[in-house]
C-alpha cells in the first residue's frame, strides 16, 4: 500500500469521498466548509496524485463529477 502525504485541505476533500460517492465541485466546497479557491487547490493535488478521477456529468455538462480512484492510505 502506498503512503502519499497531503496537506489538511486536500485530506479533508479526500475524506468526503466514501465508497462510491461522486461529487461535484459545489458540493465538495459546500460540505468541506473550505473556501473555494481551497477546494481547488486541494482538488488539484488529489489529482495529481491519482487519488481522484473526474468524470463527465451527463445531467450538466457545465459540472465535473469526482470520485475517489482507489484506497490509498494518505498521512499528514
Amino acid at each position: 500500500m502506498q503512503t502519499i502525504h497531503l496537506p489538511p485541505s486536500s485530506q479533508t476533500l479526500f475524506g468526503l469521498f466514501k465508497d462510491g460517492i461522486q461529487l461535484t465541485y459545489k458540493q465538495l466546497v459546500a460540505q468541506s466548509g473550505l473556501p473555494p479557491r481551497t477546494v481547488r487547490y486541494a482538488l488539484k493535488r488529489l489529482k495529481d496524485n491519482g487519488l481522484i478521477a473526474e468524470k463527465f456529468n451527463f445531467q450538466d455538462a457545465r459540472q465535473i463529477i469526482y470520485l475517489k480512484r482507489s484506497s490509498i492510505m494518505v498521512t499528514a
